[in-house]
């Protein structure tokens, strides 16, 4: 490391008095417990309760996982939707000082039992509509000595392989609503979650309690939060805590609604929910956004979204989109940027009331960009050379990041090595610019570059000036390998509905051509019904390349 850590003089703060998840909720119950929890089920019913009636179970559960014989340390597998149970699951598990294992429904079976094993997780919770995926694996699992299914239905009236089961309710039915919560070390993990195994086998990142806290006291100061607003997660809480943004609600006593089980053909779930409990925060990937705005379009009276703001991230959210949401009265996009090491959230892109004289256009420019770093954050572009780059906005270099919520090494991983500076930086792998106001833009993942004659070509701007066509819902741009090039790229268009066959290669080519150089244009195109994503609802390149791999060889 770099910095050296000095003792000045000796404070009178109560440094001793650990930073806990459990106390979000405890202080939630206290003060806000007539604050409404609202969670979608599968039947499409909504469950009610609130921040005080929500501790209570949390409470009982607690006392059944010390039954269940999880001491602090135990790593506690959940597999579930973004659901009421799997926010009291969150906190008992936490609070006991266990470590909730964040499971991945979109995980390959391989990739899923790795995670598993290698977290030597003692214990699963999983959903009844998700235990074909755990007993895939079931039989593969080392440390695992029990499966408790969260569910409405009787346990005898659900068919399972896995040897055993309990039942979530029946497990808290026993309990008494009391439990003395411990002193945990706020060092100690309070959940582990795994990078999706894009690149290798995926690689875990355990997040401490005192991460955790600042991280979403950071987050909900960042965004606004305040106690008269409706937060509801739409991003799966089974990957970076959901981005940590459910965590945020009783922080500061905001309304809660967790959506249940959708998919990115069931949007409409999601604009409905949020119609029906008048939602002010939501987050999410442009993949969820776009569907949901096109199920919008299509209805006869448009929702009213007025103070709506929506944390973007994943991917750059294109500019029809952002524009698309703020004509519901002023709905805005807060594009950020973040990752699994990062809990996430580093970037957030608000605009500065010092930058004077700009049109709105250049300010609708400047959203695109991933944003601003987060205060406590430490955060470089670095060069070749290892020298950081010029404020120009122009000059590309890695991403560089270190903090209190930044990861600092994978949990038995010999990579760790490899993904750090000598200075404890991540190296994000993004190709990044800085500008002179002080707002990055991701340019593409460095895998993900195209190089094309010497020259980069970014992947990122080129799919974003395709999807501003009205015709087209998304656009994917890859680099191909090319006889004389060394690389070209292929842009993947998906339509929108009815538009098949009146849109052309060179409609899409021509409609992008006056916002770059010639030689930066997509060689072809290729209409598609969809584009293969990762788990985390990002454009899967990786398998996009594989599949089109000779387009250019074999002309």
């Amino acid at each position: 490391m770099s910095y050296t850590i000095i003792d000045g003089c000796p404070s009178t703060s109560g440094n001793n008095y650990p930073l806990n998840t459990i106390s979000m909720i405890k202080s939630a119950a206290k003060t806000y417990p007539e604050v409404e929890i609202v969670s979608r089920k599968n039947d499409g019913s909504l469950f009610r309760y609130n921040y005080g009636q929500a501790y209570e179970r949390i409470q009982k559960l607690a006392n059944a996982l010390k039954r269940l014989g999880i001491k602090p340390g135990d790593r506690v597998g959940v597999m579930e939707w973004n659901t009421y149970r799997h926010f009291e699951l969150y906190f008992a598990i936490s609070g006991i000082g266990a470590v909730v294992l964040q499971m991945n429904l979109r995980l390959s079976p391989a990739d899923l039992s790795y995670v598993i094993n290698h977290s030597e997780a003692r214990y699963i919770f999983v959903g009844d509509t998700l235990l074909p995926l755990v007993e895939a694996v079931a039989d593969q699992l080392n440390t695992v000595e029990g499966f408790a299914v969260i569910t409405d239905k009787d346990l005898a009236d659900i068919e399972t392989s896995l040897d055993s089961p309990k039942s979530y309710e029946a497990l808290l039915e026993k309990e008494e609503p009391v439990f003395q919560w411990p002193m945990i070390n706020e060092n100690s993990a309070y959940s582990a979650c795994y990078t999706s195994g894009t690149t290798g086998k995926p690689k875990g990142v355990y997040y401490s309690h005192r991460c955790i806290y600042l991280h979403t006291m950071v987050f909900a100061y960042s965004v606004g939060l305040k106690m008269d607003d409706v937060v509801m997660q739409t991003v799966p809480m089974f990957h970076g805590q959901g981005w940590g943004i459910w965590l945020g609600a009783p922080m500061v006593g905001a309304k809660l609604v967790f959506p249940g089980r959708y998919t990115m053909e069931t949007t409409e779930i999601l604009v409905d929910l949020m119609v029906s409990e008048k939602v002010t925060f939501n987050g999410g990937a442009p993949a969820i956004f776009m569907p949901m705005l096109e199920y919008i379009r299509s209805l006869p009276e448009k929702p009213d979204f007025t103070g709506l703001r929506m944390i973007s991230g994943a991917t750059e959210p294109p500019l029809s989109m952002m524009r698309g949401y703020w004509d519901l009265g002023k709905a805005e996009i807060l594009h950020a940027y973040g990752a699994t090491e990062t809990t996430p959230l580093v970037l957030i892109n608000r605009f500065k009331p010092t930058i004077k004289g700009w049109t709105q256009e250049k300010e609708w420019g400047n959203q695109k960009k991933q944003g601003l770093p987060l205060c406590g954050i430490d955060l470089k572009i670095v060069g070749a050379d290892g020298n950081e780059v010029t404020a120009d906005g122009e000059t590309v270099g890695e991403l560089l990041v270190r903090g209190p919520w930044i990861t600092a090494s994978y949990h038995n991983d010999a990579r760790t090595a490899d993904c750090f500076d000598e200075d404890g930086y991540w190296q994000s792998g993004d190709a990044a610019t800085i500008d002179k106001n002080g707002y990055v833009k991701i340019t593409d993942r460095f895998k993900d570059v195209i190089k094309s004659g010497g020259e980069w070509i970014s992947s990122i701007d080129l799919e974003n000036a395709i999807m501003a066509n009205e015709n087209v819902l998304e656009a994917c741009v890859i680099g191909l390998s090319h006889p004389k090039w060394q690389e070209r790229p292929l842009a993947l268009v998906v339509l929108r509905e009815g538009m098949a066959g009146s849109v052309t290669p060179e409609d899409i080519i021509g409609s992008i051509g006056a916002h770059f150089a010639k030689w930066q244009l997509p060689d072809d195109v290729i209409f598609v019904d969809e584009i293969p994503k990762t788990s985390v609802g990002k454009f899967d390149k990786k398998v996009a390349r594989k599949e089109h791999e000779r387009f250019f060889l074999d002309e």
